[in-house]
């Protein structure tokens, strides 16, 4: 769990990001790259970056970033510097500057929780020919990652914000909307976490920042002297509610988001329906009619309640409407 500790005057100074941090995005995007279910929203991304983008740049920036930014409890803060609130530039111009007693510090950190390979070293001493070659690295993989995408990231950006700003009427309601990616019990915002640590304010307050290619769970700078800062995943949902309301789609047709079958799963509920019932009406096994809506549900498309040794499937409001928009 991670608490991050109000007091006077961080109420007033906490603040919503306008835009996305290039550098946090890239580092979410490489996990959505290269984990098994990057999530049914993100697949018309995800197959559109594997057929079309340079795959020796994206291959060479997921290696890359899967050696300085691991899944785990801990990765370096300079690969993610507050200066990204300003842009590409400003961030990799902030990385190429990282003294290097920093440098020192966080790689015997990365270290300790993840192999780093010898090609490393340089960067830990903070070599300015490997932290040009870093960027530079970094630079081509946000061209073929993350710069195509950008009207897309935008509009989902764009859109949460409004939700939240909307229906909040102030800080303390905006806090209490982010449920249930965390809790505002004030004045103590709890966010779970991958280990239990306390951030306190002291009057700095909190930046947060949203993210597209953020999944489930809000991520911290680990040094709690750098500029407190929480990066939270967008609400999806709402965004594809803006394209439904305007007649858009993210692609041409429902088939085309959701891929054949899930969209034949989804028709199939109908009213509502058993996996056993949907196996029956779609010719499949009922395992496979499981790990379809559980991609549904995930999407929040579906809703799934137990009634006794069965589950029953039922369309939400949104999955209906993007159903019907087909």
């Amino acid at each position: 769990m991670l608490r991050i500790h109000f007091s006077a005057g961080d109420l007033e100074r906490t603040q919503v990001a306008e835009r996305v941090d290039p550098l946090w995005e890239m580092v979410f995007s490489r996990l959505r790259l290269t984990e098994g279910n990057s999530g049914l929203l993100l697949q018309p991304w995800l197959r559109d970056v594997r057929r079309n983008g340079d795959r020796q740049v994206i291959r060479s920036g997921v290696r890359l970033l899967a050696v300085l930014s691991p899944l785990g409890p801990y990765f370096p803060d300079f690969l993610t510097p507050p200066e990204g609130a300003d842009g590409l530039t400003a961030a990799l111009d902030a990385i190429r500057a990282t003294p290097r007693a920093r440098l020192r510090t966080e790689f015997r950190m990365l270290a300790d929780v993840s192999p780093t390979p010898g090609w490393t070293r340089p960067l830990a001493e903070g070599c300015d020919g490997a932290l040009t070659e870093l960027t530079d690295a970094l630079a081509r993989y946000h061209a073929a990652v993350i710069e195509p995408y950008s009207a897309v990231i935008d509009e989902a950006i764009e859109t949460d914000r409004l939700h939240r700003s909307g229906a909040a009427g102030s800080v303390e309601g905006l806090l209490h909307g982010m449920w249930p990616l965390m809790n505002w019990r004030p004045p103590v915002l709890e966010v779970q976490y991958a280990c239990d640590r306390d951030l306190h304010l002291n009057g700095r307050g909190l930046r947060l920042v949203p993210s597209y290619f953020c999944r489930r769970t809000p991520v911290a700078f680990a040094d709690p002297g750098l500029p407190p800062t929480l990066v939270y995943p967008v609400h999806h949902d709402w965004t594809w509610q803006r394209q439904l309301t305007s007649g858009r789609r993210q692609e041409g047709s429902l088939a085309a988001l959701l891929g054949t079958t899930r969209s034949a799963v989804l028709a199939a509920v109908g009213a509502g329906a058993t996996t056993t019932e949907l196996a029956q009406r779609l010719g499949a096994s009922p395992s496979a009619v499981s790990r379809h809506t559980a991609v549904l549900r995930e999407a929040g498309l579906l809703t799934t309640e137990r009634e006794g040794m069965s589950v029953l499937h039922q369309r939400t409001l949104l999955g209906s409407a993007l159903l019907g928009s087909n």
